[in-house]
């Protein structure tokens, strides 16, 4: 395959990838107009609920992505001066940042849950109608958002795998770069969730 159609297949899979990422904003943008909503209509509610979650969890889990997502810049800036082994230790950081959050969002789904605050729960069920809405925004959308780390990860490890099997080079690393893009667009999302629910006031 010549470089020009290299570089026009890198062109078309950026484009792909930009207009994936377009979607998925207009999707998490959606949810977040439906909490604003609910947010004016139930402002006391939505406050009550918000101080019962762990803020140092919500800001720690926000600076294991800040990092993740640098490493994840940095593994493509190595890739690109051809240093592989450099890319393999940085994106294996990422991968265990994504593992850091999960554990972190594990730990508090797990504490929400034995106090009975998840939805359809009885506990959850006899507090005000806004403060049952506030905890089914948040376990919809701190869900949907763990599901797109799984993915992103997901995608970082097979970049990890052909970076290793020498796929990826510093001629042909479109891929990883993707990857890379999606992986910011989560650490993107989660900037929105974290003040939205865990510093309401």
């Amino acid at each position: 395959m010549t470089a020009a159609h290299l570089n026009q297949d890198a062109e078309g899979s950026r484009l792909g990838m930009w207009l994936f990422l377009f979607s998925e904003l207009m999707l998490f943008g959606g949810l977040f107009i439906v909490y604003a909503v609910y947010l004016a209509r139930y402002p006391a509610d939505f406050a009550a609920a918000g101080h019962e979650l762990n803020s140092w969890l919500g800001a720690t889990n926000t600076v294991v992505l800040l990092t993740s997502s640098l490493l994840a810049a940095m593994a493509v800036s190595a890739v690109q001066m051809d240093k592989r082994r450099l890319a393999v230790a940085l994106i294996s950081g990422t991968l265990l940042c994504a593992a850091v959050f999960l554990c972190i969002k594990y730990v508090e789904w797990g504490a929400k849950f034995a106090h009975g605050l998840y939805p359809n729960a009885s506990e959850l069920s006899e507090r005000p109608h806004g403060q049952i809405l506030f905890f089914g925004l948040y376990f919809m959308i701190t869900g949907l958002h763990a599901v797109h780390v799984l993915a992103g990860a997901t995608l970082l490890a097979i970049s990890l795998g052909l970076i290793g099997r020498g796929k990826i080079t510093c001629h042909r690393y479109v891929f990883l770069e993707n990857s890379a893009l999606y992986w910011h667009l989560v650490d993107l999302i989660w900037i929105f969730i974290f003040p939205l629910f865990y510093l309401i006031v």
